[in-house]
């Protein structure tokens, strides 16, 4: 009999370990006190349950919770390591000699983990008899969501996986791997599109963090735009915001500390709580459910400083000032710098107002004796310097996956791509004229589609930079399909000089589940 665990559903290996864990661990028993699929899913109270720890695989350290901010911010041309683990550092150079390597296999792992949580709902939840018909409708639209953003990253890293659409019970059952990228991307589409319907307009109470129609319409049309259709994206935007249920907040930095979440610019986050704070990485009623970001990326004393930002990116913000003549305040928010270094950041506009490092020394004090970190931009977005002294494994901060302002800015690339450059532009004025941003207003009538192009492709960087954005910016703008668009990468990432055409778009396919499954490795690996 097959036995239930709310906190640890899923396959431990990818497909495959959890498939074969109990032919080679004999001592390894099921509770014979837990509930059965047979005896679970018998109510409403159970289908709850059920989705919730389906959203609770977002928690995971292979997914939002720890190292898809590596894939996602690090790998990209805006972010890099320096660990002094060689493995990590590698994986983040495109260098990876064991396919089976830790992060590489926890984020393939820990997709599925959650992919299968939702088929779990999706098989089980319909034949529960008696049960509200809206909310056995609206369970089932938030599997359909779960599953279509872990689809969505993975189809982004790893390309044609396999398509697990149910449970899966042994060996037999693991699913063929899909025969080209279009074809999860499909999948993708059509969870999302079956979800909407079902998806109420918000929620409130405890139930706020739950997938919402927006955030379903929203994903469908990042969707779209990762496979260049334009004008079915720019549906999906329209009705995000002509449905009046989201704004850009006042403050940016509202967008990334804990005592602002869920707020009117959130479409969707993945909720983190301190509460269990020294509890184990595993996934039980002891887990941890905090964010460890902040512990991989701080800055030297506060953090690892795992994960760092490219100079370029602040030479980005300073290429134009506000409204009264000062540094683009998003800059502060988002890095510690050396404000007065004009060496690699040559300007003339005047340092930022000093906030210290977690209320400390400012950053060129405390770091004016080591040259080397002197020199180095480290993340502040996402940090909690803004009200504690300490960076550990439990942040509190909950991932922002989808915000207004991305809605905004894909719109404004929606529209441009099909030759509306005009009608653009006042979107991109929104997101530059926040109150606390105060950027002057671009002018309509001085763009053609290719000087807009580059303008949001600015925008984006000063808006959305470290917010795992980049890396489908990067692959929707063409730069990882010819040798032309990795050297311009290069030119500011030196990483990118190890990034090998048809190889390095995606990540390999974690060796276990090649040779237990028979899958085919991705290209050049």
């Amino acid at each position: 009999m097959k036995f239930l665990n709310l906190k640890a559903l899923g396959l431990a290996g990818g497909l495959l370990l959890g498939a074969t864990a109990c032919q080679k661990d004999i001592l390894n028993q099921p509770n014979p006190n837990l509930a059965t699929t047979a005896s679970f899913w018998q109510n409403s109270n159970d289908a709850t349950k059920g989705v919730l720890a389906a959203y609770s695989g977002l928690q995971q350290l292979g997914t939002y919770r720890r190292w898809l901010n590596f894939a996602f911010d690090i790998r990209d041309d805006e972010g890099f390591s320096q660990s002094p683990w060689n493995e990590l550092r590698d994986f983040n150079r495109f260098i990876i000699g064991n396919y089976d390597f830790e992060v590489n296999f926890v984020i393939y792992r820990d997709h599925y983990r959650g992919i299968v949580r939702c088929n779990q709902v999706l098989d089980n939840v319909p034949t529960i008899t008696g049960m509200d018909a809206t909310l056995q409708k609206q369970i089932l639209a938030e599997a359909r969501f779960i599953r279509a953003l872990l689809y969505f990253n993975m189809v982004s890293l790893y390309g044609r996986v396999p398509l697990v659409v149910n449970q899966v019970t042994s060996l037999t059952t693991i699913p063929a791997q899909a025969t080209d990228e279009a074809q999860v991307w499909s999948l993708v589409f059509s969870d999302l599109q079956a979800a909407i319907p079902g998806l109420p307009l918000s929620y409130s109470g405890n139930d706020l963090g739950r997938a919402t129609k927006g955030a379903a319409q929203t994903l469908l049309g990042k969707a779209y735009m990762q496979n260049r259709r334009w004008a079915d994206a720019s549906a999906q935007f329209a009705s995000v915001i002509a449905s009046n249920q989201y704004k850009l907040t006042g403050t940016y930095t509202d967008n990334f500390r804990h005592t602002t979440e869920n707020n009117t610019e959130s479409i969707f986050e993945v909720q983190f709580t301190d509460t269990k704070r020294g509890g184990n990485d595993g996934d039980d009623a002891t887990s941890s459910e905090g964010g460890q970001r902040s512990q991989f990326f701080g800055v030297p004393g506060f953090g690892f400083n795992d994960g760092e930002v490219r100079p370029w990116v602040v030479n980005e913000f300073l290429k134009e000032a506000t409204t009264t003549g000062q540094r683009d305040p998003r800059l502060a928010s988002t890095v510690f710098y050396n404000r007065f270094d004009q060496t690699q950041f040559p300007s003339a506009l005047p340092p930022d107002t000093d906030r210290g490092v977690y209320g400390q020394d400012s950053f060129e004090t405390r770091y004016a004796n080591d040259a080397r970190n002197l020199a180095r931009v480290y993340w502040r977005k996402y940090q909690t310097d803004y009200y504690r002294t300490f960076e550990d494994f439990d942040s509190p901060i909950n991932q922002r996956v989808m915000r207004y302002a991305d809605v905004l800015l894909l719109q404004a690339e929606a529209l441009n791509e099909q030759g509306q450059t005009a009608a653009a532009v006042p979107l991109i004025n929104q997101v530059r004229q926040r109150t606390s941003t105060g950027l002057p207003a671009l002018t309509a009538g001085s763009f053609t589609q290719a000087s807009l192009r580059a303008q949001l492709m600015h925008e984006r960087v000063t808006e959305l930079t470290g917010e795992g954005t980049r890396w489908f910016d990067l692959r929707r703008w063409n730069y990882f399909d010819t040798q032309d668009g990795i050297n311009t990468l290069a030119a500011r990432d030196a990483d990118y000089a190890s990034f090998k055409l048809n190889k390095s778009r995606l990540l390999p396919i974690p060796q276990t589940d090649v040779d237990l499954a028979k899958l085919t490795q991705n290209p050049g690996w």
